[in-house]
């Protein structure tokens, strides 16, 4: 309990000493007695019979991560093509005209193309049910066995 509330005064202090401070500085004075942060008395009588004994003992711990040899490698190689671009004269570049390489359809290919689309459509659209019956009629009709033995005699 006492390290929170020790906690939260200090850092009211620090905020209202650094206001004092930004202004003082701005205007070259010192900061007057009446600008100085308050302290609540029940609170200031705390901090003063605060024994720093009652804290418990914590490790502080560096986690600072150098790189290694491969992340500095890749790093530099990185700069280099950044640089390389950044200082690239454009001016060395030769003139270039862009040739089509996929013209576009002229109008009778359009109209062939048409047609098939159309075709295709009647195809697959197509409904039987529509035709009319039909007899079919012989007009040529196969030679009998008879007509072929005749022949063959003849």
């Amino acid at each position: 309990m006492y390290s929170r509330l020790y906690l939260q005064v200090l850092s009211v202090s620090f905020l209202s000493k650094r206001k004092i401070y930004k202004k003082n500085r701005m205007s070259g004075e010192s900061p007057k007695l009446e600008d100085l942060p308050k302290v609540d008395p029940s609170l200031k009588s705390e901090l003063t019979t605060f024994e720093s004994s009652q804290l418990k003992h914590a490790e502080t711990q560096e986690k600072v991560v150098l790189p290694t040899q491969e992340d500095i490698t890749q790093e530099k190689t990185h700069d280099a093509v950044l640089k390389g671009v950044e200082e690239f004269d454009r001016h060395q570049l030769k003139h270039q005209v862009p040739q089509e390489k996929n013209p576009l359809p002229d109008k009778d290919v359009i109209e062939q193309e048409r047609g098939q689309v159309k075709l295709m459509e009647g195809i697959e659209g197509f409904d039987p049910a529509q035709l009319k019956h039909a007899e079919t009629q012989e007009k040529n009709p196969l030679p009998t066995k008879e007509d072929i033995e005749q022949e063959k005699k003849a």
